[in-house]
């Protein structure tokens, strides 16, 4: 290889090294537990379920 060879190979992994460094240079910032977890209810609440009147029953069959 000649001189210039050498020298531009160099170059390139100086750039590419630069390049790298810059990207993966340091470690990301840290990410909260808060802000890694979303809550979201697994369906869509239902008014009937609640509705159940547990004296109903007396009402319809003993009077």
């Amino acid at each position: 290889m000649s001189q210039e060879t050498v020298h531009t190979h160099q170059d390139a992994d100086g750039a590419a090294a630069t390049t790298r460094r810059a990207r993966f240079g340091r470690l990301p910032e840290p990410v909260r537990v808060e802000d890694m977890v979303e809550e979201r209810p697994a369906m869509t609440p239902d008014p009937a379920r609640y509705a159940y009147d547990p004296d109903e029953w007396l009402v319809r069959y003993c009077l």
